[in-house]
């Protein structure tokens, strides 16, 4: 499937995925893959079937392919002018045949999500003794080897090891599950995102990223250079931000302490961040859960606030021809050409890519926590 200074490359199979035979690839209609910092990442491919040969007696041909079987893997490289950048890693979970009336209106779908969903298949009961949340995160990613999983984990701000004698971490769940509970704590982020190379991915589990160098920049109402499609929406959630206090009962001195946050402790991106700026701040209790230590109480407070600054959030749609590369979820993104307030970094929370013959848009949902931008320039 082509588009002009755009190819689209397809590899599908068990373990380790092949490049697709040519029946699967002319059969291809449409691809649509979400990436988020929130959840499991998804897709879903379309293709056109028919009944038309004596090999399609008995049922659609492309429905028994054993390629396009639930649990197989697929992975989507786009090419932008001879630069391949891999766009997805997903297991099949889904088939959905859709039979039409009419010659040439049949379609077979797939969907499915990213490799973490394989970290989903069993709960465990397992004991992490003397085993800090860092040293668990590499643990459980490092024991799936057959997905290529590059382990990427930031140390909280705040590292407890456990002792053995006082508390013994325990896992009552999958592994999927456990990673984003220890990520939530921090309001820290775990995702498998594909690449950086073919048939590899890059596990992630610590902050979202804000200190990565900027993609090329989003631009509207620039004329020729405008890349964005659709009118983009901006909203201003002044009731976000939010600080706590509250008091907890050391489990190492059994003295009941104060626990209080002030701001975020997160890279800013706005030169007015809402939290700083405005009058009206939300204030509310910290509840602590009992057996927590002083600072495992103000890290899970800290990371509360931090989680609630992301007030402003911006939407809209682009036009990948025009902007030639792949916007990355996850990431940090320049704004131009709409006005001082609004323009400046974002974080990119989510991005879907539609990709049909002639045509690839990427929707994408920004963030940040306040107006105002921290630079004059952005990167083009």
């Amino acid at each position: 499937m082509n588009i002009p200074s755009i190819h689209l490359t397809m590899l599908i199979g068990p373990t380790v995925p092949v490049p697709a035979p040519s029946l699967l690839a002319e059969a291809l209609q449409s691809v649509e893959v979400t990436h988020s910092d929130e959840g499991r990442s998804g897709f879903q491919i379309t293709f056109q079937v028919g009944r038309s040969g004596p090999f399609d007696l008995l049922d659609y041909s492309l429905l028994s392919n054993p390629l396009l079987k639930p649990c197989n893997r697929v992975i989507l490289i786009v090419t932008f002018n001879a630069v391949p950048r891999v766009l997805m890693d997903r297991i099949i979970t889904k088939q959905h045949l859709s039979p039409g009336n009419e010659p040439g209106t049949s379609t077979l779908s797939i969907t499915g999500e990213d490799v973490s969903i394989m970290m989903d298949m069993e709960e465990k009961s397992v004991e992490h003794i003397t085993q800090d949340e860092t040293i668990i995160a590499n643990k459980i990613i490092l024991s799936y080897p057959q997905y290529q999983l590059i382990p990427i984990v930031i140390p909280p701000p705040m590292i407890d090891p456990p002792i053995a004698i006082v508390r013994v971490p325990v896992q009552q769940d999958t592994d999927l599950e456990y990673l984003k509970e220890m990520a939530e704590r921090y309001a820290y982020v775990f995702y498998i995102a594909p690449g950086p190379a073919p048939l590899t991915n890059t596990a992630y589990w610590g902050p979202p990223k804000r200190l990565d160098l900027p993609q090329h920049a989003l631009s509207v109402n620039m004329g020729p250079d405008t890349n964005v499609k659709s009118p983009i929406n901006f909203q201003n959630n002044a009731l976000a931000p939010t600080l706590f206090s509250g008091n907890v009962q050391d489990s190492m001195t059994n003295q009941v302490l104060p626990v209080q946050t002030f701001a975020s402790i997160r890279p800013p991106l706005a030169s007015q961040p809402s939290l700083l700026t405005q009058s009206c701040v939300r204030r509310k209790k910290f509840r602590a859960e009992s057996g927590l230590n002083v600072m495992q109480a103000f890290a899970r407070a800290q990371g509360m606030t931090d989680e609630s600054t992301d007030v402003v959030s911006a939407e809209g749609e682009l036009d990948a021809l025009r902007y030639g590369d792949i916007l990355q979820a996850r990431g940090i993104v320049g704004l131009r050409g709409v006005g001082y307030n609004y323009d400046g970094l974002y974080y990119v929370k989510s991005v879907t890519h539609t990709i049909r013959k002639g045509e690839y848009t990427q929707r994408f949902s920004l963030r940040r926590e306040g107006v105002g931008a921290i630079s004059p320039v952005v990167i083009a």
